[in-house]
């Protein structure tokens, strides 16, 4: 067998050649960067499979920079590459979310897997290759933007929903329970808080989406300019003021209301002759939806949320057993929204989880001792 070589980074970032051999952790670390290059580009394809156009074309060369990544270790270890080796448990994760799923939880994971690289600190890695990474995390970071955009409406009424509903409820129970009201009290207060919860979120969501549709209607342009343009006088036009109103210049003013009172019309600046009277496809950042659909969808996230701090007293625990067995639950819910929150923003979702958790735990925390309190008052 021959003498592998080892390598090590020069100024200009290219690999120059030793004759000693690596050692065997060099080998270990190596044969898990091939692995992981390997995995990564696995899912990369996976990706391009469930999407076309740019976005398709875009994962294929993110791939194909992985494989030549993969290359490098391949010179590098030689003979010493022997049997593919299983990639890290996260490259694994993402690749069995790439193939089943597809999401933008894949991206916003291989967003802070490509942030991770451990490149820019190893001597056997080009400086090419660190920096490969470093551009990657920004395309994937690009990439797993648009998937947010798409779903920052409905994930933002599901988290903030959810949320409300568990740390409200159980707020409230664990505030009625230190009173020392028996557990029946407790289990209607918890029934009372989730349907009062749920009917304001519903019917907050429903003003605020009705709203915003009212105020998008006012905004829009009427025809009215096409039906009273030819009764107005031409010497005092005020049909320019309209569209001064509306952004134009003074000059593209002028010449729209010619156009609209018949005067002439302009073939020798089309941008002068825009037609904004005309309908035209709503703009995706306008498109609200309905607003019984989000009165319904808040409803049943607060509701979806507020059950939770009740279910020991729907079956059956009371007193202290049953408190425990609520904070753990709403507990273990907390760090799940968190932690999807976490993963669609990019950072920590063990850092986001337990913010969540720590916010939540807090606001029991208090009013249980304000029930306490209340609880010695009357007592």
């Amino acid at each position: 067998m021959r003498t592998p070589k080892s390598t090590v980074q020069t100024p200009k970032g290219t690999v120059q050649t030793h004759r000693e051999a690596p050692s065997p952790a060099d080998i270990k670390r190596w044969r898990q960067y091939l692995a992981d290059e390997r995995a990564e580009a696995a899912v990369y394809r996976e990706l391009a499979q469930r999407r076309d156009g740019e976005e398709r074309e875009i994962l294929l060369s993110l791939a194909e920079a992985e494989g030549r990544h993969e290359a490098h270790w391949l010179r590098l270890l030689g003979e010493q590459a022997g049997m593919p080796r299983a990639a890290s448990t996260r490259s694994r994760m993402l690749g069995f979310l790439a193939r089943h799923f597809g999401s933008v939880f894949v991206l916003a994971l291989a967003q802070r897997a490509e942030s991770r690289s451990p490149y820019a600190t190893d001597p056997a890695a080009t400086r090419a290759m660190a920096a490969d990474e470093q551009i990657h995390e920004e395309v994937v970071r690009g990439l797993a933007t648009r998937g947010r955009n798409r779903l920052s409406g409905s994930f933002r009424a599901a988290v903030f929903g959810a949320n409300d509903g568990l740390v409200s409820n159980l707020s409230l129970v664990m505030g009625m329970a230190a009173t020392g009201v028996p557990t029946t009290v407790v289990l209607f207060s918890g029934v009372a808080g989730l349907l009062a919860g749920a009917l304001s979120m519903g019917a907050g969501e429903y003003v605020s989406v009705r709203s915003q549709l009212e105020l998008l209607k006012a905004t829009r342009p009427t025809q009215v300019t096409l039906s009273a343009a030819p009764s107005l006088d031409i010497e005092h036009n005020e049909l320019v003021l309209v569209y001064l109103a509306r952004g134009m210049s003074h000059e593209a003013a002028e010449h729209r209301a010619a156009e609209r009172m018949g005067v002439y019309s302009c073939d020798c600046d089309p941008s002068l002759s825009l037609h904004p009277e005309e309908d035209q496809a709503p703009d995706e950042h306008e498109a609200v939806g309905s607003a019984w659909g989000a009165a319904l969808s808040s409803f049943c996230f607060f509701a979806s949320g507020a059950i939770v701090p009740i279910l020991p007293f729907i079956f059956g625990l009371g007193g202290f057993a049953a408190l425990v067995t609520a904070g753990t639950l709403v507990g273990v819910a907390l760090l799940g929204t968190g932690a999807v929150v976490g993963l669609l923003s990019g950072t920590s979702p063990l850092t986001r989880g337990l913010r969540q958790l720590a916010i939540g735990l807090g606001a029991a925390a208090a009013t249980y001792g304000l029930g306490l309190l209340f609880g010695t008052v009357v007592g």
